[in-house]
């Protein structure tokens, strides 16, 4: 395998091989190989620029970037909801509070006609946003959404747990 530190040449072949052994665990990529003789890295990769490429010149620019924000992250939100860990369900939870936000937000101010290559950053800040391994929407949320939203919040759950307590102590008198 070839050295991440190598040369540009190495460190390409490096993340092919690995990209190839991630992409691997898909049997339909599996047969797709086998059947065209083309390798499974080759095609995702065409794929993925072929994506890219629509969306930078804004052919079907708004319905790309909206599927990529919606059909990523609900096959991965499926996932979390039927495995038993906690951390995958706090991850796209927060994803979805903070693309909830951000898509009302977006179409009150209809940023589209205000930024060129609008769909391109939306694009790149919605996968990283959506990508665990950035920890995009929990940057948002803690530097976004938690400084307007917290105090409604501290004070319901000071209140509910009160109210809590208050029914904890009733039901204790009562028996």
């Amino acid at each position: 395998m070839a050295d991440p530190n190598g040369t540009i040449q190495q460190k390409a072949q490096y993340h092919l091989s690995s990209l190839d052994k991630e992409l691997s665990k898909y049997p339909q990529l599996n047969q797709l190989e086998a059947q065209t003789s083309v390798p499974k890295v080759y095609v995702v990769l065409g794929l993925g620029a072929l994506y890219f490429f629509l969306i930078f010149f804004n052919i079907a620019g708004e319905f790309l970037v909206n599927t990529a924000g919606f059909a990523i992250p609900a096959y991965y939100s499926l996932g979390a909801l039927f495995s038993s860990g906690k951390t995958d369900d706090t991850q796209w939870l927060t994803y979805w509070v903070v693309y909830a936000f951000l898509t009302v937000v977006e179409s009150a101010i209809n940023a589209v006609y205000w930024f060129p290559f609008y769909y391109t950053f939306k694009f790149v800040f919605i996968m990283w946003m959506a990508l665990p391994q950035t920890g995009g929407a929990q940057i948002m949320f803690r530097s976004l959404l938690q400084p307007l939203f917290a105090r409604f919040y501290q004070d319901s759950r000071s209140t509910s747990e009160q109210l809590r307590s208050q029914a904890d102590k009733a039901s204790s008198k009562t028996q």
